[in-house]
């Protein structure tokens, strides 16, 4: 069989083609042809497609043409599932993306809610709460009538942190005086002339020295709970 070689089209006999692309040349018995680096030497050894039998030019053609098909259609199906690939890698990205932006807007709305309610209890509470002008004056109080007056004047998350103040400090006993320091009344206030900011009747009237020792809780520890957290540690507020 002689070596056929043509631009384009390589054919190993008159119906079989073995290489598309440039000048390759097929030696009888199965040979290789000559690389890219011989081509010239092995282009003058070649026989043109011109010289093969005219019937055999359209098989010769028609297989080449199927081939350089077969390759661009795996190269085309190669392309396809990279771009396919990078598609759903940056989808994926993104959901991922919109996802966790969504659980912090969901942490973030709770978070605001959460403050919004606990504000509204807290102006609900204060605007529950009774001033001490509003209590008629006494010639005397029960601890029962103290008590009765300090829940309506202390908001009610407070209450009970500022009544573990008062019952360590006094007993609830509004006349109650430590006779080294000088201390006065529920709060033990030193000196006790210092309610007088709240009344003038702060040794006689429990409701005056509620109101002067809520002042001073919130005023100076942000309110009776944090007034009670420092006593627990100090045993002193």
């Amino acid at each position: 069989m002689s070596r056929i070689s043509v631009r384009g089209f390589a054919v190993a006999s008159a119906t079989a083609v073995t290489t598309v692309g440039a000048v390759v040349g097929v030696a009888a018995g199965g040979t290789p042809a000559a690389d890219d680096n011989n081509f010239e030497a092995a282009a003058a050894d070649t026989t043109l497609l011109a010289d093969i039998p005219a019937g055999q030019q359209a098989q010769v053609q028609t297989a080449s043409l199927t081939q350089q098909a077969d390759a661009q259609a795996s190269a085309a199906d190669a392309a396809a599932k990279k771009s396919a690939e990078e598609s759903a890698r940056i989808q994926a990205a993104k959901d991922a993306k919109s996802k966790k932006q969504a659980a912090e807007d969901r942490i973030e709305a709770e978070r605001l809610a959460e403050k919004k309610k606990k504000e509204e209890a807290e102006r609900a509470s204060r605007s529950s709460v009774r001033d001490a002008s509003s209590f008629a004056a006494q010639g005397s109080y029960t601890v029962a009538q103290v008590q009765a007056m300090a829940r309506q004047m202390v908001p009610a998350d407070q209450f009970q942190c500022f009544s573990n103040i008062v019952n360590h400090e006094s007993t609830w006993n509004y006349r109650a005086t430590n006779p080294s320091s000088g201390a006065y009344g529920l709060m033990q206030a030193l000196p006790g002339h210092k309610m007088s900011s709240a009344g003038a009747d702060w040794q006689t009237n429990p409701a005056t020295q509620i109101k002067w020792g809520l002042s001073y809780m919130d005023s100076r520890y942000g309110s009776p709970c944090g007034a009670w957290s420092f006593w627990q540690a100090n045993n002193w507020y």
